[in-house]
């Protein structure tokens, strides 16, 4: 949502943070900014420090507590590229600010500036709306045993409401005519499942929108392919930040790309490439994915009119063949130039608009507010409980006759399963087995207890089977709630 100072008036400047970044950041940055205060932006600018320099000070997430504070307070950032040093214990400091800042949605506009930068799908326009705060990227990994770690995959019903009904009031704000949801519901069957369920119940309330569901492998592939058949694309975050790179390489290039991050207080504007530390210093950088993204910036804080004169500006130039080294083509580029001489050369168009590409205007409209609808409470029974087992070179019919024993008076082995796949009963010769088991305990009748889970463990323990952890088996108005073991 716009923050309160986006509804002040006309001429009084709105207070922003931005952040320079590392490698090219900062150049971009300077030509970014340049072209916003020539364009006429009112921006209060108050600069914070983040990324490596950050990172070195033993701030695991790249950003101090005080500068996230300023970002909460203004409510707006744009961000240059970071360095996200590798290593264990440091965070990335995109996740850090989308789920500390509440930043669900991530929009990304791919369209294409053929014939001017060379690209197989001149018609394309594409916007990729991206879950931004959960699935994979929760970050929470372990190592479990000598031979497997994990990384759980959390998807909640509100997440998914949320960036489904962003996404059709994104389709309906803008004049879009079709919402595309990938997943992988064929083989994550309650996660993307949940996604993909919840997206079409959303997606009823929208008559006037078609939508349609593709498998996100195929789906990619289609997307680079024939990406006219595209409008609006709806995915899970880690897909989303995937497809979303292939969409706007195939358009003509990622360096080209600005994306958005919106919370229902909060925003943060980037380009979506990365620090480039190889050719930081040498006025090369493309700042275009920065300053398109500012465009966006000027957009939320309702200054559309500014947005429209910067954006028109940089396509000019970009149809007059002025083009940094990324994009320069000897078949559609004119001049050759760096960081600094492209920011002069959009300045210099400022009140132009292209004559070959579409003119923008950006008009005032009302920021996206979504609603959660509440649902009334399901009943929840426990009806088992998976137990995980390290034990190293197993054989599981051996280890199956084992825990059949240990069961107890109301809970049954159903199975065990390797790495999903099941080896008892009636497991195969040929799967690979690792020391990681996955063992199926199933109440005879009725609920299982806490009381029965913790004496199970217990007859574990004292049989010297040390478990991992465990996940419980849940079912929700009388529908079981897990997934079954592969090849049951």
């Amino acid at each position: 949502m716009t923050p309160d100072h986006a509804t002040a008036a006309t001429f009084e400047p709105v207070p922003i943070v931005i952040a320079r970044g590392d490698g090219i950041g900062p150049e971009i940055m300077d030509a970014t900014l340049r072209v916003l205060e020539a364009a006429g932006a009112r921006l209060a600018i108050e600069e914070i420090e983040i990324g490596e320099a950050v990172y070195a000070r033993g701030v695991p997430g790249g950003i101090a507590p005080e500068s996230l504070d300023a970002v909460r307070r203004t409510g707006v950032l744009l961000k240059a590229p970071i360095t996200t040093p590798q290593g264990g214990g440091v965070k990335s400091l995109n996740v850090t600010i989308r789920k500390s800042l509440g930043l669900f949605a991530n929009v990304r506009p791919c369209p294409s500036y053929a014939p001017f930068v060379p690209t197989r799908h001149p018609g394309m326009d594409v916007v990729i709306i991206r879950e931004n705060e959960e699935d994979l990227y929760g970050g929470i990994e372990h190592r479990q045993t000598e031979d497997v770690v994990q990384c759980l995959k959390l998807i909640t019903r509100p997440g998914c409401e949320r960036i489904a009904r962003y996404a059709f009031e994104y389709a309906r704000a803008h004049g879009r005519r079709k919402v595309t949801v990938l997943t992988k519901d064929n083989i994550m069957k309650l996660t993307d499942g949940l996604f993909r369920r919840v997206a079409e119940e959303v997606a009823a309330e929208y008559p006037d929108i078609e939508h349609e569901h593709r498998i996100i492998d195929i789906g990619t592939a289609l997307l680079a392919d024939r990406p006219d058949e595209f409008d609006v694309v709806l995915t899970l975050n880690l897909y989303g930040d995937i497809v979303s790179d292939v969409a706007a390489q195939v358009a003509g290039s990622v360096g080209l790309a600005g994306t958005a991050n919106i919370g229902a207080s909060a925003a943060m504007f980037e380009a979506i490439h990365g620090s480039a530390p190889d050719i930081a210093g040498q006025d090369v950088a493309n700042p275009s994915g920065l300053l398109l993204a500012a465009v966006q910036l000027l957009v939320h804080v309702g200054q559309g009119e500014v947005a429209a004169r910067v954006h028109n500006a940089w396509l000019r130039t970009i149809e007059e063949g002025v083009h940094t080294a990324d994009v320069h083509d000897p078949t559609s580029s004119r001049e050759r130039v760096g960081t600094r001489a492209f920011a002069d050369a959009v300045i210099a168009r400022l009140g132009e608009e292209p004559r070959t590409l579409a003119a923008v205007a950006y008009a005032d409209r009302a920021p996206i507010h979504v609603e959660v609808a509440a649902r009334p409470a399901q009943r929840k029974a426990q009806v088992g409980v998976d137990v995980f087992l390290d034990v190293p070179d197993a054989v599981p019919d051996e280890l199956g006759a084992r825990l059949e024993g240990l069961a107890g008076p109301r809970l049954r082995l159903d199975m065990i399963t390797n790495r999903g796949q099941t080896t008892y009963p009636g497991g195969v010769p040929e799967t690979l087995c690792v020391d990681h088991h996955r063992c199926r305990f199933v109440a005879a009748d009725g609920d299982v207890t806490t009381e029965e889970v913790l004496a199970l463990l217990g007859r574990l323990a004292a049989a010297d089977l040390p478990f991992i952890k465990t996940e419980g088996l849940f079912a929700f108005d009388g529908v079981e709630a897990f997934s079954r073991g592969q090849g049951r």
